[in-house]
């Protein structure tokens, strides 16, 4: 091979990238998934509202556990993190298996995390570190502002909810709303890509803060419809949970099928949503 003839061979193509390219979608997306969500109760129910109860029996071992030994109630709030996407990862999969047309039974989805165990487990730890973070930046922040003492528990609402502390319930609801901000940037997609495409934590994650990203808005709504339905859920003494939280988890697969595309990305890093799913 001559000189000439070498420089004149085309350069290897370049790598594949791990990320997805990102559909855009409409600020009223959220409704969209929602009532998908709803659709998948409904045609699911007996699978979709045993995990539901899970999530009740959860809240409301966390209120007991807060009412006679509530310092007991940031360990178990963290165990819940670790065990919260492999039940999430249940319902992913009974609206992964409606799209498909398969049959749904609930004891085939509970084991739907082995698929990716290694991912699963290490984003479980993520949010679980996150969240004993937070635990240690709220107790900093009661110690800047009461120097006298931690309020106790009985008299917290009395000490604390009252125009003489506003500054530290700012303070206080401006530190917990980053760390939830945290949370949701990189979980918004990532656990449904993780069960779906047997992707990595890493790119998982990083595809969901780019998902936020490239649809602040639709997401930022997104967020607030997810703390209305659970805190209905919560305002019926977790009653409502049996029904919000597979509500919001079938909702959420159908976020993630409309927010990212399939494939690896290409020169355009935002695509489309199609019109329907």
């Amino acid at each position: 091979m001559t000189p000439e003839t070498a420089s004149e061979s085309p350069a290897p193509p370049e790598p594949a990238s791990p990320f997805p390219p990102i559909r855009s979608v409409p600020v009223t997306a959220p409704f969209g998934w929602l009532a998908l969500g709803w659709a998948d109760l409904r045609h699911a129910p007996a699978a979709s509202l045993t995990y539901g109860a899970v999530f009740a029996l959860m809240g409301w071992l966390i209120a007991l556990v807060f009412r006679h030994a509530y310092e007991y109630t940031s360990a178990l709030s963290a165990g819940f993190l670790l065990l919260g996407p492999f039940l999430a990862t249940g319902l992913y999969d009974i609206s992964r298996r409606l799209q498909r047309g398969q049959r749904v039974r609930f004891s085939d989805t509970m084991s739907a995390w082995r698929a990716n165990l290694g991912a699963f487990s290490l984003f479980a730890l993520v949010l679980t570190i996150i969240m004993l973070v937070w635990a240690r930046a709220s107790l900093v922040t009661f110690a800047l502002f009461f120097s006298s003492g931690m309020p106790t528990l009985k008299s917290f609402v009395e000490q604390v909810v009252t125009v003489e502390h506003i500054d530290f319930l700012l303070t206080y609801f401006a530190v917990g709303a980053l760390f939830a901000a945290i949370v949701f940037a990189v979980s918004v997609v990532s656990v449904p890509m993780m069960l779906d495409r047997g992707t990595d934590t890493i790119v998982a994650a990083l595809t969901s803060v780019r998902a936020l990203f490239a649809n602040f808005l639709p997401l930022v709504l997104w967020a607030l419809l997810i703390v209305i339905v659970i805190a209905a859920g919560f305002a019926t003494f977790f009653i409502g949970l049996v029904i919000a939280a597979p509500v919001i988890g079938h909702a959420t697969w159908h976020a993630y099928k409309a927010l990212v595309a399939e494939g690896v990305r290409d020169g355009s890093a935002v695509a489309r949503a199609p019109s329907a799913e």
